[in-house]
């Protein structure tokens, strides 16, 4: 196994893995094109890790954020979209690719990692996430964030 760093969304080892996340939650998508081009813009990045024959065994996309009021500004870390392949569940591969997410931020001077989950709650709490019920997510989605160590 290794892992590949991606901020070019046309890699089609990640594309590949991209389609089999959104079919397996039922996401139909219209023109992949403009979702890869809008992946493109901005600032995320994504790792891949993928073993010895090139396949993908999970993914994590991710994207360093700035908030701004008019007296403070923040940045953290949003973990956008999280897959491993269900033959590989359960076998660390996840853990490794979070943690590979929050190293980048960490690297990148950012000391909060925040995300949405409906479904993986154990896992993130697992892994050091804790719920917050005051912040509110626009899909309605449970909130956990993290503050990671320098």
């Amino acid at each position: 196994m290794h892992d590949l760093f991606i901020i070019d969304f046309d890699n089609l080892v990640f594309q590949r893995a991209f389609k089999t996340y959104y079919s397996e939650m039922g996401v139909n998508v219209s023109c992949w094109g403009d979702l890869w081009e809008e992946m493109n813009r901005g600032n995320n990045a994504a790792f891949l890790k993928v073993d010895e024959n090139q396949n993908a065994v999970g993914f994590i996309q991710c994207q360093i954020i700035e908030s701004k009021s008019w007296f403070f500004k923040e940045h953290y870390g949003f973990i956008r979209e999280f897959w491993v392949r269900k033959d590989c569940r359960n076998m660390g591969y996840g853990t490794q690719l979070i943690s590979l997410a929050e190293q980048y931020f960490l690297d990148n001077g950012v000391l909060q990692s925040i995300l949405t989950t409906d479904s993986a709650e154990k896992f993130y709490l697992k892994n050091g996430y804790k719920k917050r019920t005051d912040i509110a997510a626009k899909n309605n989605d449970a909130v956990f964030v993290k503050l990671l160590q320098e």
